[in-house]
């Protein structure tokens, strides 16, 4: 952390993948960053996505050609530079005589293939779903389906290590820190904000305003114009055994997402409902719940039940107001708003987005904000070319990878050999660096969460509570008895007053 009298070239509010790609990107230009997340990297909509890297079929019908096809093109860039927490996953459509005709499914599905260029993803097919086992599960009278590609992600931990890559690249990353507030000064901001180590004043010559649900609102003046939706999911015990996953139609025109989870679940989603309560307080309602189970019984053999629901979680996007007037028709793209006064510190605010062109914000994010900021105009864009950390390998070579950590430690669980390098790719190395046997990697948490890995989160990753460790930078929530959480909790606790007790020392002996 820089002392006092650093002056920052760029300021980011907002521990989203919109903040935290964008600080990404302007530390690699060698700009001076500080990043400011009130709560954990990843704590708001950013880990509740349907973790999905995609173009947005649906967006065809709205016409938003740009949008699908710069998606699709940033599919095959997250695929190469993330392999590890991005991966290819094949969908299936049913198809339903009274929702779109089959005629118009092809023709989407055709324009969907070809709109993002050549792609390494199988193209779309037609299924009998009589014999396709991705049929089995399904209603005997849904015979007939269409399969496509598209990619899955580990949403939150595409934030941290976007977060991870900018601090190994200069970046300050303060989570747990409150901006207060933001005023300009003689062409500077003054920033006031409050941390674990108490309040302190910040200077930058640029400041993003990537704060998600709150954007505008730390400024004052006109409400911002920014629509906030909710999108729920749940999770519900495995509802069958393949590894496709399915996208339903519904009567009221929108799609429901059915897909395999953490191996042993199925996650459902979304929906989309205009939200107009404190940001803080967004979680799933009966009604929702209701409307999901009731989406995915109108296709699978086995009804699905609110009782079937193991977890479920709730986000709100910010989407930009373009005067839509449905939730799911609102614009998805991403708005961005320069306030750039003559002579006067300028401050980008970010509206809306997908987290499949997180990148592509960034680097247009840092275009708009490069005439007024001298230190992002030295480099180009480089964040096409550059794995994200751990994501040095192969994009095919995820199971290369489970075979070399397993084949190296006889001893590790090829299910743990499988998470670990899901989670880290080639950095799983350093958790299991001097480790020749389990028991060298620490007391076990529950559900294969070792001392050594909990370690790693809490020293590299910036993860403090549990929830930090079981619902973002993993979700092993869903497999964590009470008593795991209360150890790890304690763990934690000493952990933070070991650490803090340790830089008391250090500065006590300080000169």
């Amino acid at each position: 952390m820089d002392g006092p009298r650093t002056i920052y070239d760029l300021a980011v509010i907002g521990g989203g993948v919109n903040g935290c790609g964008i600080a990404r990107d302007a530390a690699g230009r060698g700009a001076r960053v500080v990043l400011f997340e009130r709560a954990d990297l990843a704590a708001g909509t950013s880990s509740a996505s349907t973790k999905l890297i995609h173009g947005g079929l649906r967006y065809l019908e709205q016409y938003a050609f740009r949008l699908v096809r710069e998606a699709l093109a940033e599919r095959a860039v997250l695929w190469r530079n993330a392999p590890h927490i991005v991966w290819p996953l094949r969908f299936v459509l049913p198809y339903q005589s009274a929702m779109r005709p089959a005629w118009l499914l092809r023709l989407g599905l055709l324009i969907y293939d070809h709109l993002g260029g050549r792609s390494d993803l199988p193209g779309t097919e037609s299924l009998d779903l009589r014999r396709d086992p991705a049929g089995a599960p399904l209603h005997p009278d849904v015979t007939r389906g269409f399969a496509y590609s598209d990619c899955w992600v580990d949403d939150a931990r595409l934030v941290v290590l976007n977060a991870v890559d900018a601090a190994e690249r200069g970046a300050d990353i303060r989570v747990r820190t409150r901006v207060e507030r933001a005023e300009r000064v003689g062409g500077l901001w003054h920033l006031t904000v409050t941390g674990p180590e108490g309040p302190c004043e910040v200077r930058a010559r640029a400041l993003v305003d990537a704060s998600g649900p709150r954007v505008g609102r730390l400024f004052g003046g006109t409400a911002p114009a920014v629509r906030l939706v909710q999108g729920s999911h749940i999770v519900t015990k495995r509802l069958f055994a393949h590894e496709r996953a399915y996208i339903f139609q519904n009567p009221d025109r929108r799609i429901v997402f059915a897909i395999p989870y953490e191996r042993d679940f199925t996650l459902i989603g979304t929906t989309d409902r205009d939200f107009h309560g404190d940001p803080a307080q967004v979680e799933a309602s009966a009604e929702e719940i209701a409307y999901l189970c009731a989406a995915a019984s109108a296709y699978f053999r086995s009804p699905v039940t609110p009782e079937d629901v193991v977890w479920t979680y709730s986000g709100l996007r910010p989407l930009y107001d373009d005067g839509a007037s449905q939730a799911q028709a609102a614009t998805r793209d991403y708005v961005l708003a320069l306030d750039a006064p003559a002579a006067a510190a300028p401050r980008l605010s970010v509206y809306g987005g997908k987290i499949t062109t997180y990148r592509r914000l960034a680097e247009t994010a840092l275009a708009k904000l490069g005439p007024h900021l001298p230190a992002l105009r030295r480099n180009r864009g480089w964040t096409a070319s550059a794995p994200l950390p751990g994501g040095d390998f192969p994009a095919r070579g995820y199971d290369a990878l489970v075979a070399q950590l397993h084949a190296s430690r006889p001893w590790l669980s090829e299910r743990l050999a499988a998470r670990l390098a899901r989670a880290y790719g080639t950095r799983a190395e350093r958790i299991l660096a001097g480790a020749v046997a389990l028991s060298d990697l620490g007391r076990s948490f529950g559900a294969d969460l070792t001392e050594a890995e909990l370690r790693y989160l809490m020293q590299e990753e910036w993860a403090r509570e549990p929830d930090d460790v079981l619902w973002r930078r993993s979700k092993l929530g869903l497999r964590v008895t009470a008593e795991d959480r209360a150890a790890l909790a304690a763990y934690m606790t000493a952990s933070r007053a070991e650490q803090a007790g340790t830089h008391a020392i250090r500065e006590d002996a300080a000169p």
